[in-house]
């Protein structure tokens, strides 16, 4: 049984994607500003964070908030914030491609406690609470079982447009890719890491992620049974934005791949 805020965060999810999906069959009539070099923020963006965060605001009045558009607004409640990504993948959705997400979070006392991704376009809900596993519209999810990186499939972020430490990435490619059976680089953090969760994936890793591109990925993972963990030993993935993870098999052998230039 989903608690009453999982409730009330799944509930601000399915609002907002029917939004974006209506829009995203009309994307080519889309208004869109551009907000930075290859970074674009459209109607529906902003309009999917204000349903979001209305809904969990009527909700929730005292919480606190921090959402990609919106930026950060403390609460009453000091120990809980909300951490929404209202459209992650935003390129990927400008372009037609149906590989995007709603993603919000649930943080107490710096820890996420739950957690809501949902691919609208493809009708995939992932769900989590600590303590309570990981499920993808009602079915439990697990980590893969593969024990050798030459039989995994990786994901990652590659920067663009200027933005972020290219030639680390290119590094890491460089490194990792000989050894495995691939890596796919598809836009959109937060469903890299709920496929991880739920197997697709047997590992991710990328740097210069924000809180909301994550948050609720890194519960997704952990309550999926995967371990996820800073680049460098010991950073907080959340707070860094850089990060590894995988399931707890490979999980050794791929962040020494990956940590071997840090």
């Amino acid at each position: 049984m989903a608690s009453a805020n999982l409730n009330i965060m799944i509930k601000a999810a399915r609002k907002a994607g029917r939004g974006l999906v209506k829009d995203f069959r009309e994307v080519e009539n889309l208004q869109v500003s551009v907000k930075g070099a290859g970074d674009f923020v459209s109607r529906a963006d902003r309009e999917a964070e204000r349903i979001i965060k209305e809904e969990l605001r009527t909700a929730r009045p005292n919480y606190g908030w921090l959402g990609e558009e919106t930026g950060e607004e403390a609460g009453e409640d000091p120990t809980r914030r909300w951490i929404v990504d209202p459209l992650d993948g935003t390129t990927n959705f400008l372009h037609g491609l149906p590989h995007w997400a709603v993603s919000i979070a649930l943080e107490h006392k710096r820890e996420i406690v739950a957690a809501v991704i949902f691919d609208a376009a493809k009708d995939e809900l992932y769900v989590a609470e600590k303590g309570n596993g990981a499920y993808m519209n009602d079915q439990r999810l697990r980590v893969s079982g593969r024990t050798r990186l030459t039989d995994s499939l990786f994901s990652t972020g590659i920067p663009f447009a200027g933005r972020g430490p290219l030639p680390a990435a290119l590094q890491d490619l460089a490194r990792l890719m000989p050894l495995t059976s691939g890596v796919r680089r598809l836009g959109a953090a937060s469903l890299d890491l709920a496929y991880v969760a739920a197997g697709r994936y047997d590992g991710y890793w990328e740097r210069g992620n924000k809180p909301w591109d994550v948050a609720a990925g890194i519960l997704m993972v952990r309550e999926a049974g995967g371990f996820v963990e800073g680049i460098r030993e010991g950073d907080d993935p959340l707070e860094s934005g850089r990060m590894i993870a995988a399931n707890p098999q490979l999980f050794d052998a791929f962040a020494k791949v990956i940590r071997s230039r840090d």
